[in-house]
Parts: C-alpha cells; structure tokens; sequence
C-alpha cells in the first residue's frame, strides 16, 4: 500500500480531529530505522528529481510538482522544506514562503500572487503556506463573507484543475500536529535564547481559535480534496516521522511520473576521438 493511499484525506469521511498526530502509518519503524530509511532513501529522490529538471530543459517540455505545505504554527514548514530540499540539486527547486499579503497583492484576486510562483518545467516548488490562507484565517477571523468563502473553494478547485491540464502535479499536505505539542514546541522556543527570533507572540493569539482553524481546515479540506489534487493529511508530532512521510510522497509522486533523461543526437565516438586527438595547448 502506498503512503498517499494512506493519508489521503477523504471528503466527508476523514474527519481531521480524530486523526492521531502521533501516528506513523506505515513507518518502517521506530525513530532510528525510519531516520535511516530517509537516509536511504535520498540517492533515488535526487536522481529522479534531476531526471525532471533534464526533462524540463527540452523545448516543449511541460512537467512539474508543486508541493503545497499548510499547517498551524510550529508544524515544520520549514523544517521539512530544509531536510526534503538538503536530498536534491537546490537548482530544480522554487521555494515561495507566503506571508501576509503586500499592498499590490491586495489589489488583485487572492490567486494572483498563487499564479506567479507556480514552478516552471522540470521544477519542484514548495509552497510554505498558499492561497488556502484566504479560506483559513478568513473564514476563522471573518475577514471574508460566507458567500466569498463558497465562492473561493470553488475557484481554488477550478484553479488547481487548470494546473493539472498544464502538466503540474499538484501534492497538498496538511502538516497535521496537536495542540499539546504546539504548546511543548512554543515553551521550548522561549527556553531557547537563540530560538526567540522564531517566537511570534501572535501565535498566543492564534491558539485560542484552535477549534476555529480545526474546523476550518476541516471545511477547506472536504471543499477542496479532489481526485486530481488530493490532500494528504501527515502526523507531524514525531518530525522524524513527518520528514520521512513527506519525503515518501514526493518519492512515490516522483516514481509515478518516471521522468526520463533527454537523448541528444550525439555522435559520441566522433566526439571522443576529436578530444583524443586534440593537442594539449603550449603551456610556458
């Protein structure tokens, strides 16, 4: 059974409270043997990734990955973003972190922003936050309507259908942690003088409306889970586990798509004789 088969979140059927955020489905075991199985796993993610940046380079070509990460504060965004990048060549990645939105982006529709970062050919990008921000904290603050909300569910799923048509693969992953360990994650930040850079007493704020975002991650996930960009949903209490598990979903993505090495016309023997034959140029 594949790990996306697992996690795939299931409209009216997934409900996300009762998902253990401790779990690990399907981990090759405890911490030791599924950090190491991350390890392993590293060589094969790097060659398929720089399969898709060759193919991308050939005219014509069309292929892509996005990879969307959303989650609540101190789920490790940006920590899967550094332990799943630090396996690949920097150079096929695009990586868009999303804050609060700039006068101009305001001026736009929410999905403005959105288009202008999706990856080129042969690219993963890694998005750290998304558009869903416009469903999330609006719907949770009442910073939009009732009737704009439905009306950006629907525009999201018309959005991410049009990628689709254009050859990227959409991968959404809910980094799914619990309350308790948000709280262990907070006190450790304020325990750690070098960590107080990271803490945003705003994050206090955002915790009393937990119930709120869970119901809207909920709201957002059935609208928007769909056959041709699904949500996965990923237990990230253990970051061993989440770092394995979002790395095996690019992986298996990765597989599904088989990217293939370009083959030039080269006269290969023709070329090596000419190198062969070359004198060495006069040194002094």
């Amino acid at each position: 059974m594949s790990l996306r088969d697992e996690l795939r979140f299931t409209p009216g059927e997934t409900v996300l409270a009762e998902v253990d955020a401790r779990a690990r489905p399907l981990a090759p075991g405890g911490k030791a043997a599924t950090t190491k199985s991350f390890a392993d796993q590293g060589d094969e993610l790097a060659e398929l990734q720089e399969r898709l940046y060759a193919e991308g380079t050939q005219p014509g070509a069309r292929r892509r990955v996005l990879v969307v990460l959303q989650s609540m504060d101190t789920s490790g965004k940006s920590g899967t973003i550094k332990h799943v990048a630090g396996e690949v060549d920097p150079q096929g990645l695009a990586i868009t972190a999303f804050k609060a939105p700039t006068p101009e982006e305001r001026r736009h529709n929410f999905l403005w922003r959105v288009r202008r970062r999706v990856p080129g050919p042969g690219r993963i990008g890694l998005f750290d936050r998304s558009h869903y921000e416009d469903v999330l904290i609006a719907r949770v603050h009442g910073l939009a309507a009732p009737d704009v909300l439905e009306r950006r569910y629907e525009e999201i799923n018309r959005f991410e259908a049009r990628l689709t048509g254009e050859d990227v693969t959409v991968v959404k992953l809910m980094l799914h942690i619990s309350f308790e360990e948000q709280r262990a994650r907070l006190l450790a930040r304020l325990d750690d003088p070098a960590k107080h850079w990271k803490f945003n007493p705003g994050d206090l704020d955002e915790r009393r409306s937990w119930d709120a975002y869970m119901e809207a991650y909920q709201v957002a996930l059935d609208r928007c889970s769909t056959d041709v960009a699904p949500w996965y949903v990923v237990p990230a209490d253990r970051k061993w586990y989440r770092n394995w598990a979002v790395a095996v979903i690019l992986l298996e993505t990765l597989r599904e798509l088989d990217p293939q090495y370009p083959r030039p016309d080269l006269d290969v023997e023709a070329l090596k004789a000419r190198l062969l034959a070359a004198e060495d140029p006069v040194r002094s």
